[in-house]
C-alpha cells in the first residue's frame, strides 16, 4: 500500500512539474519580440545616452544612416511585423503569459498590443489575463487608459498623456504636453494604489514629461479646445 501511495505521488508530482513546465521555444521568441519593441523606442527616449544608443543600434543590426533616413518609420515597420507574429501566437495559445512563458516575458504581448490600433480588439483578454494573474493589474490599467484615450474618453487611472499642437493667444503654434482627461481626479490617486502603482498621477506625469514639467489637470472640453485652435 505505502509503495502504492509512493508511486502515485510521484507520478503526480511530475504531471504538476510537466503542466508548471515553460514553453522554452516560445519564451524565446516573445523575448526577442520584446528586445525589438523596446529597443527601438529606447532610440527615441531622451534618457538615452548617446553610448546606449550607438550599442542598442549594434544589438538591433540597425545600420546609421539607415536609421537616420528612416527615423520612427522603423518602428512602425518592425511593429506591424511583431504584431503579426503575435497574433499568430494568441491565435494558437491565447495570451501567452506568466503560466506559459514566466516573467518578464509575459509582458511581451502586451507591449505589442499596447503600441498596436487593435486594442479594443484584445482589450477582453488582457483584461482576463490580469484577472487570472498572468500579468500584472498595471498593465491592464495602462491598456485600458489607453483604449479611453484613443476613444476620447475620459481614462480612469491617470497613466496616459499626449500632447497636441494647438495655437497661442497670438495665434503662433505651440506644443502642449497634457495628462490624459481622467474621470475621478479626486479619487484617482487612491484607484492608483489600490490598482497596484506607487506613484501619484502628478508623480507619474513627472516620468512621462520630466522632472521639471508641472501638472495641470485637462478636461475633456479643454483637450477639444486645443485642437480645434489648430484647425
Amino acid at each position: 500500500m505505502k509503495k502504492i501511495l509512493l508511486l502515485l505521488f510521484g507520478t503526480l508530482a511530475l504531471l504538476i512539474n510537466a503542466q508548471n513546465k515553460l514553453n522554452e521555444e516560445l519564451k524565446k521568441e516573445l523575448d526577442e519580440i520584446m528586445s525589438v519593441d523596446q529597443g527601438y523606442r529606447m532610440l527615441f527616449t531622451s534618457e538615452t545616452t548617446p553610448e546606449q544608443k550607438e550599442k542598442t543600434l549594434k544589438d538591433l543590426n540597425i545600420n546609421q544612416e539607415e536609421f537616420k533616413k528612416k527615423g520612427w518609420q522603423m518602428v512602425a515597420e518592425h511593429d506591424s511585423i511583431n504584431l503579426h507574429k503575435i497574433e499568430n501566437i494568441i491565435s494558437k495559445y491565447g495570451y501567452p503569459g506568466k503560466t506559459l512563458v514566466g516573467e518578464p516575458t509575459n509582458k511581451a504581448a502586451w507591449y505589442v498590443i499596447q503600441h498596436s490600433t487593435k486594442i479594443g480588439k484584445y482589450l477582453p483578454l488582457i483584461k482576463e489575463a490580469g484577472k487570472n494573474k498572468e500579468i500584472p493589474f498595471t498593465l491592464v490599467a495602462m491598456m485600458e487608459d489607453r483604449y479611453l484615450m484613443d476613444e476620447n474618453k475620459e481614462q480612469i487611472y491617470g497613466t496616459q498623456g499626449r500632447g497636441e499642437m494647438t495655437k497661442d493667444k497670438d495665434g503662433k503654434q505651440v506644443f502642449v504636453s497634457f495628462v490624459w482627461p481622467v474621470k475621478d481626479l479626486k479619487n484617482v490617486d487612491k484607484i492608483r494604489k489600490e490598482a497596484g502603482f506607487d506613484s501619484t498621477v502628478e508623480e507619474n506625469a513627472k516620468r512621462m514629461f520630466g522632472k521639471d514639467f508641472k501638472y495641470e489637470p485637462y478636461t475633456l472640453k479643454q483637450v477639444l479646445e486645443l485642437r480645434n485652435k489648430n484647425k
